[in-house]
């Protein structure tokens, strides 16, 4: 502690897609299907959460299908629920900035390729628009999953199948030409390997692979940083609630403007940037 639960499962529930996952607040439980590679062979599953605060600690549920990458699957759950933030560093660095927000983490991902499709979809949206986009990809182009939690029945599609997927299909969702482009691009780099997008993965040739494929710009590149790379001191300076929080949003520069502004939280500034949206509610 200070770790503050609800506030992840909050942003989670936000963003919860029907089949896919289902986040309690009121419960302090969020549940998901998990589709990972494991020594040659797709494994599928539900993994699940159940905050204990009063313990200061989270419960963990992994389906058996899951097993066999249990170490793997542990250490993704660890970084998407934040379980290793450190506040001995966090809190005296941010809290008089954003005194609302102490212990607010930065929610992370199981799956770096789903992030970083949900963040191309989320571009320059609401984060509503953003769920219902992405709701209409998973549905015909998700894998099926027999499971034992009501509500929970289908896998993110992977980097093979998006990349296979016809623009024309893509557009008949309702996705625009440059985010087709995108999506595709990044598939393909992912299923080539050219890309990895998972904590630990090579920071600076990570960004420069993301900010090379078409339509992914800085913002798409440092939100899936902070996400999926689990680089602490990302920064999407150009994100317009962080600006507006900076109060920089009406300056000539703004990005630049909350760029210098954010230097003052390094090297933590992914959680600085969590701490403003927490804030703008």
């Amino acid at each position: 502690p200070p770790l503050d639960h609800d506030s992840l499962l909050r942003f989670f529930q936000q963003r919860a897609l029907a089949g896919l996952e289902l986040v309690d607040p009121a419960a302090g439980t969020m549940a998901r299907t998990l589709a990972l590679r494991h020594r040659g062979s797709t494994l599928r599953g539900v993994v699940a959460a159940r905050w204990q605060p009063a313990h200061h600690r989270v419960e963990l549920h992994i389906s058996a299908a899951l097993a066999p990458a249990l170490p793997g699957v542990l250490a993704r759950m660890r970084a998407w629920l934040d379980l290793d933030a450190d506040p001995t560093y966090l809190e005296p660095l941010l809290a008089a900035d954003f005194p609302e927000a102490i212990g607010v983490r930065v929610p992370g991902s199981l799956d770096g390729f789903e992030l970083g499709v949900r963040a191309i979809l989320g571009q320059q949206i609401t984060v509503q628009a953003a769920r219902t986009l992405t709701q209409r990809l998973l549905e015909p182009w998700g894998t099926p999953l027999e499971s034992a939690w009501p509500g929970l029945q289908r896998c993110f599609p992977d980097a093979a199948t998006v990349a296979r997927i016809p623009p024309d299909a893509l557009g008949a969702l309702g996705i625009v030409k440059s985010r087709q482009q995108a999506l595709i691009a990044l598939a393909r780099a992912v299923d080539s390997g050219t890309l990895a997008l998972h904590p630990g993965a090579p920071l600076e040739g990570t960004l420069q692979g993301l900010l090379a494929l078409p339509g992914v710009g800085p913002w798409t590149a440092h939100y899936i940083a902070m996400r999926a790379l689990r680089w602490p001191d990302a920064f999407p300076a150009g994100d317009v609630v962080v600006q507006q929080v900076l109060g920089v949003r009406d300056e000539p520069h703004p990005a630049r403007a909350a760029e210098a502004r954010s230097q003052a939280w390094r090297p933590w500034r992914a959680y600085a940037t969590v701490r403003a949206w927490h804030s703008a509610k």
